[in-house]
């Protein structure tokens, strides 16, 4: 599980992030909005922790800019005890539930894991169809017109993700943030290691993996 957490707060941000990487949650941290927006833009996180009042792009902002964009990674939001119309527009704008400032770690860290756990339901149970493929990512295992083949796990994480948006171009380095992680001593390597599994797997599919060079991988159309 990944979190960004925007927060400019340093004390209130550090116990957030200490909490959660004791919980084995990996975590990226923002001090102000503008750097947390180039960050929530990267689609790598799994629940976002985002203050309302926040230098530079507002909490409000980015939320906004995110759904608009057709992001929908939860968003837990903080505000002040006071900011009842914050709340208000931050629930009508697309958030998936507020905690008002004070609160306790133990409440955040409640709401961050049901909100996780919703996320999971809903992403990772589904089987994914494109073309004749269709993917359980439950079981690990991969169907082109009625033949099934086993998956490795992250062969499974990183069809799921070009199935997940055909035609759009994924970076490397998107690519080995969601599936090994921002803090992981892995290179491209690994990623064309991968994708060279999956092209001899999906070879009967009505869909290929293209490289567009110098940038990544996409899912396209034979």
């Amino acid at each position: 599980m990944r979190v960004l957490l925007v927060e400019d707060e340093e004390k209130i941000s550090s116990a957030i992030a200490h909490t959660l990487k004791l919980k084995h949650y990996e975590v990226d941290c923002a001090g102000d909005g503008n750097d947390g927006f180039i960050l929530a833009q990267n689609d790598v996180y799994d629940v976002i922790v985002l203050d309302v009042m926040l230098p530079g792009k507002s909490g409000l902002y980015i939320l906004k800019e995110l759904r608009h964009r057709g992001n929908m990674t939860p968003i837990l939001l903080l505000t002040a005890m006071d900011a009842v119309n914050d709340r208000v527009s931050g629930l009508e704008s697309g958030a998936d539930d507020y905690l008002v400032k004070p609160f306790s770690m133990a409440e955040l860290m409640a709401r961050i894991g049901a909100l996780s756990r919703r996320i999971s339901s809903v992403y990772i149970s589904e089987a994914l169809h494109l073309g004749n493929m269709s993917l359980d990512v439950n079981s690990l295992t991969l169907t082109i017109d009625q033949e099934e083949i086993q998956l490795a796990d992250r062969e499974t994480q990183l069809l799921e993700m070009l199935m997940r948006k055909p035609g759009v171009v994924l970076t490397r380095e998107q690519i080995i943030d969601r599936i090994w992680g921002y803090d992981n001593s892995v290179n491209n390597n690994n990623v064309e290691v991968y994708i060279h599994y999956l092209r001899k797997k999906i070879n009967q599919a009505n869909y290929r993996i293209a490289t567009v060079r110098g940038i990544g991988y996409t899912l396209k159309a034979r």
